[in-house]
């Protein structure tokens, strides 16, 4: 079987392309063979790429004992563990995904509601009027404060700053286009000693390990059935062969959530923040909005909020935090709009490209947050969390805390851009951010309009 055309040239240079261009790379991938196309890099199968909400609604609903999808996530193993919701397919994926479900049920989330507002205060309270704060650096710290807070239940500690650290140190790693090739390059990723970049990686997840062991030990030696943090709630759950996790599946879990949980929300609060602070329209409707909840507002209030709903939409639409979905890898022979694709075929719906569709959203390259509030977009043609079983367990803690996070801190303090200049993405290892980090000057503070969750 043929797969659909696509760009031709050795794998090493189209993967460079991949990793060091890849909006331009994937838009002239779009331009010239149109949907669906196939790509070829370094590492990886060639696979069939889909921004067809056609398509993707096929792919997303079909049996999900027709496609594997952990197997192809190799390059997040290093990392994660083999045991990461990530890397796992079929029925021990659906087991550790209803063990991990709870913690981030909706009820859940409002207990997470002040932690939030309260990390984003004291992260930006440590900065004085007039100075220059880039967005990218304190929300990373405001997320990572959010997720260590939410998973451990602890505020503080030497074992926790020292997560923090190590976390921080970790994902800096990997904070340019070429320092993230080490991610896709396997053959780059050797130890030459402790000063080598991959030497530096391997040391710090030494460290990081060693103190997520000690965490589990000491809740296995101190066992507290009040405690309602994640790391607790994940030690209780049980399959149903009334089995717990184990250590190691715990702790590849827990670097999961450590890594994806802020991460990712910190480049897209980066990229929230951007748009309002360049947008006077745009920030002045929603400093209107958020009067109308008033000084002391129930969390679920806030998210309620539709124009602040629609920012932080459209801020995802734009420039999701990751491209493409997991893949998906065809089990047995599967027909996607008409192409018949072989067993080992990999099929990626794109999330970029879906997003960037003038059919769906005209003036696609525009920061409109008007269109999500104009109409309902499905899970097909609006998919920034993934979709199907693969969708991120994670969209509904991700989703609160960044409106809780961009509430919290439009109505306590008045930022300024530093430069008016328009921003792209870089990429950071596997996920894209904000290129400059968004610098932005912390002009005043509002008193009055403090944000308070009840």
């Amino acid at each position: 079987m043929k797969l659909p055309d696509g760009p031709k040239g050795p794998k090493l240079f189209l993967t460079l392309q991949g990793v060091l261009w890849p909006l331009e790379f994937l838009e002239d991938c779009a331009r010239r063979y149109g949907d669906p196309f196939t790509s070829r890099f370094a590492s990886f199968p060639p696979f069939v790429v889909f921004s067809n909400p056609q398509a993707i609604q096929e792919i997303f609903t079909a049996d999900p004992k027709l496609f594997d999808s952990g197997r192809s996530n190799t390059v997040f193993r290093p990392s994660l563990g083999d045991n990461s919701l990530i890397l796992l397919d079929g029925d021990r994926h659906a087991r550790q995904r209803r063990l991990l479900t709870p913690p981030f049920h909706g009820d859940r989330m409002r207990a997470y509601g002040q932690l939030i507002c309260d990390a984003a205060e004291k992260v930006i309270s440590d900065y004085s009027i007039g100075e220059t704060v880039v967005a990218r650096t304190a929300m990373q710290e405001i997320s990572l404060r959010v997720i260590l807070r939410a998973v451990f239940g602890l505020d503080e500690g030497p074992r926790l700053e020292q997560l923090r650290q190590l976390l921080s140190a970790l994902l800096e790693g990997f904070n340019s286009p070429l320092k993230s090739l080490i991610v896709f390059v396997p053959a780059l990723q050797q130890d030459l000693g402790a000063w080598s970049p991959w030497g530096q990686f391997l040391r710090r997840r030494q460290k990081i390990d060693q103190l997520i062991y000690a965490e589990i030990e000491q809740r296995r030696a101190e066992p507290d059935a009040a405690r309602e943090d994640i790391l607790s709630l994940m030690m209780a759950a049980r399959d149903e062969a009334g089995q717990p996790m184990t250590d190691v599946e715990l702790r590849d879990e827990l670097m999961t959530l450590l890594i994806a949980g802020h991460e990712t929300t910190a480049s897209s609060l980066s990229w929230a923040l951007y748009w309002v602070h360049a947008m006077p329209e745009v920030h002045d409707r929603l400093l209107q909005e958020l009067e109308t909840v008033g000084p002391e507002a129930d969390p679920s209030a806030i998210a309620r909020l539709p124009y602040l709903n629609a920012v932080c939409q459209e801020t995802l639409r734009l420039y999701p935090v990751v491209l493409f979905t997991f893949l998906r890898i065809a089990k047995a022979p599967v027909k996607i709009m008409g192409h018949e694709f072989e067993p080992g075929t990999y099929l990626s719906p794109c999330i970029y490209l879906t997003h960037h569709r003038p059919d769906l959203y005209p003036e696609p390259n525009q920061f409109r947050p008007e269109r999500f509030l104009e109409r309902q977009f499905s899970p097909y043609e609006y998919l920034p969390f993934g979709g199907g079983n693969r969708r991120c367990i994670g969209m509904a803690f991700a989703q609160y805390e960044m409106k809780l996070v961009l509430a919290t801190l439009l109505s306590r303090w008045q930022f300024s851009l530093v430069d008016h200049r328009p921003v792209r993405p870089l990429r950071r290892g596997a996920t894209f951010t904000p290129q400059g980090g968004i610098p932005l000057v912390l002009q005043s503070d509002r008193p009055l309009n403090s944000l308070t969750v009840v």
